[in-house]
């Protein structure tokens, strides 16, 4: 089972007395007034937590603190004030060897162009990581031929980098932080250098290769498609902050500010959202034959539209065990689409009242 990670409050200041920048933050001052001073807050008390078997995706524009923050995860930078805490141990409090053990056992980084040795073969690269723990040839060839082999790379062992496509060549990098059997991937813009088609191949690799590995996972971002489609809860940063955690659904429905609304105003939201992010919650019950057609919670939002162009009134939503837990009034879809059409409709618009009260008689 992979273990828990926890960012406390973490500051990373650069410039001249970073700890007196850190009181001053905390006091209330903004970024601009610091780097006014010749000082710069990459990130800005930063809390969150990872829980085991997650994908956690930090999502921010150039500039956001994002890349810097990962690197503060695994000791790669020092934090200026705060605290990181992985499989009940504070990162952020050993010494520069036990930091390297960790790098070496527990951590493993998937960076974003590649950093493959030109000078290694496939397997060698994969295997690199094993290497540096001092695993013996003989295992550790067959632990990356495994992790190749997870990566669709089997048969590509022999091979050298420069043989490979970009996409080939991240699989190598994504095979060699699995080799290890690290519990924690940290993942920096690692898609962001390839082609959108091998991108998005790239994307269903890290999905298909999580279900069956339940790794614990950070995967930095700039693209919010990219965030949403991979992230179990999705972390959004600005100059240096933190200014909503949620799931795609969370974030898409309710938007912290608006930074984060004009942020996702161009998303596809029939690709994110399901029933339970649409439905009316006011209304519930065991279920009545009413006639209506049904869905479950997780039903995705096209498959709902197409549901209820079958129908003249609302869906009704069931959970397994066939109770009713909310209703979906038709103009609702189109109201969620937020597009052309209008502004998403809020889940307690009274202007869905009636199509609820209608499914409730049905």
């Amino acid at each position: 089972m992979s273990s828990r990670l926890e960012a406390e409050h973490l500051h990373k200041v650069f410039g001249r007395r970073p700890g007196e920048a850190v009181e001053r933050l905390r006091k209330g001052a903004d970024r601009e007034e610091l780097r006014a001073d010749g000082t710069t807050a990459a990130v800005i008390d930063a809390s969150f937590t990872v829980e085991p078997g997650e994908t956690f995706v930090v999502m921010g524009l150039s500039g956001s603190g994002k890349s810097t923050l990962l690197r503060m995860l695994n000791g790669l930078l020092e934090p200026t004030a705060g605290h990181v805490r992985f499989d009940g141990q504070d990162l952020t409090a050993l010494s520069d060897r036990e930091l390297r053990e960790v790098r070496a056992r527990k951590i493993s980084m998937v960076f974003q162009h590649f950093a493959l040795f030109p000078h290694r073969s496939v397997r060698d690269n994969a295997a690199y990581g094993l290497e540096v723990q001092g695993v013996p040839r003989a295992e550790r060839e067959r632990r990356a031929d495994e992790a190749l082999a997870l990566c669709g790379l089997a048969g590509w062992e022999k091979y050298w980098p420069d043989e490979l496509s970009g996409g080939m060549k991240q699989r190598v990098g994504l095979a060699r932080a699995l080799a290890t059997d690290a519990d924690l991937l940290l993942m920096d813009e690692s898609f962001s250098a390839l082609d959108p088609l091998i991108r998005r191949d790239m994307q269903d690799q890290l999905i298909d290769l999580q279900k069956e590995l339940k790794k614990t996972i950070v995967f930095i971002t700039h693209d919010l498609n990219e965030a949403m489609r991979l992230g179990d809860r999705i972390a959004v940063m600005r100059d240096g902050r933190i200014v909503q955690i949620g799931t795609a659904e969370d974030i898409l429905v309710r938007p912290a500010n608006d930074y984060v609304a004009s942020f996702i105003q161009d998303v596809d939201r029939s690709r994110v959202l399901t029933a339970s992010a649409v439905m009316d919650t006011q209304l519930r019950g065991d279920e009545a034959d009413c006639g209506c057609e049904t869905a479950r919670p997780e039903t995705p939002f096209n498959e709902l539209c197409a549901i209820s162009a079958r129908v003249s009134h609302a869906v009704a939503v069931l959970d397994a065990k066939r109770g009713l837990v909310g209703v979906v009034p038709r103009q609702r879809l189109v109201g969620f689409l937020g597009d052309e059409q209008g502004d998403p409709v809020p889940c307690d618009s009274p202007q869905d009242k009636g199509g609820a009260k209608a499914v409730a008689r049905a």
